[in-house]
C-alpha cells in the first residue's frame, strides 16, 4: 500500500495524480483534471509505438526511508538482481541506486503470451532527509533486499548567544 509521509494511506485521487503523463498531459484513463473519478470511458493510446517507448524508459526503484535512533536505513526489493549489477553511490546527500535486472536467455522465446515483469535498468535516485557520515556506510543484500544503513551525524543543538 502507498503511504504519506505521517503514515496514511493514500486516496484513490492521490495515488492516480501520481500517474499523469506529464509529457502529453494526458490523464489515466477515468479521471477528470481534478483527478477525480469520471464516467468517461476509458481511452485508449493511438501511438502506435508505445510499446517502443515503454521499452526504452528506466525503471525506478522502490524504497522505504526510515531512521532508528543512530541510523538511516534505505531498503529496496532488489530480488532476481545480481550484486555485480548493482550500483550504489553517494554525493552531497544524494544516494543513486542502479542497476540492471535480466531475465536469463529470452533467444528461445518464440511468442510472448504474457509479459507483467519488468527486466531491464532500473534507478533510483534520492536526497537524504538527515545528515549522514558518507563514509561509515553499509550496503547488504540478503534475500532479494537491498539495505543500506548509515550513520547518522548527530547535529548539535542551537547554542544560545547572550546579546551584550
Amino acid at each position: 500500500m502507498a503511504r504519506k509521509q505521517d503514515d496514511t494511506l493514500l486516496t484513490e485521487q492521490e495515488l492516480a495524480a501520481a500517474f499523469i503523463d506529464d509529457d502529453n498531459d494526458d490523464l489515466l484513463p477515468g479521471f477528470d483534471d481534478d483527478n477525480s473519478r469520471s464516467n468517461s470511458t476509458p481511452t485508449t493510446r493511438s501511438d502506435d509505438n508505445w510499446e517502443d517507448e515503454a521499452d526504452d524508459a528506466m525503471g525506478q526503484l522502490a524504497v522505504d526511508v526510515f531512521e532508528t535512533e543512530n541510523n538511516l536505513v534505505i531498503k529496496a526489493r532488489t530480488a532476481g538482481v545480481d550484486r555485480n549489477d548493482l550500483d550504489v553511490s553517494i554525493s552531497d546527500g544524494i544516494l543513486t541506486i542502479s542497476g540492471t535486472l535480466s531475465s536469463g536467455d529470452e533467444a528461445d522465446v518464440r511468442q510472448w503470451h504474457i509479459q507483467e515483469c519488468y527486466w531491464g535498468e532500473f534507478s533510483r535516485t534520492l536526497a537524504l532527509p538527515t545528515a549522514v557520515n558518507e563514509e561509515g556506510v553499509k550496503a547488504e543484500l540478503k534475500d532479494g533486499v537491498l539495505t543500506i544503513t548509515f550513520e547518522k551525524i548527530k547535529q548539535e543543538k542551537a547554542k544560545k548567544i547572550q546579546v551584550l
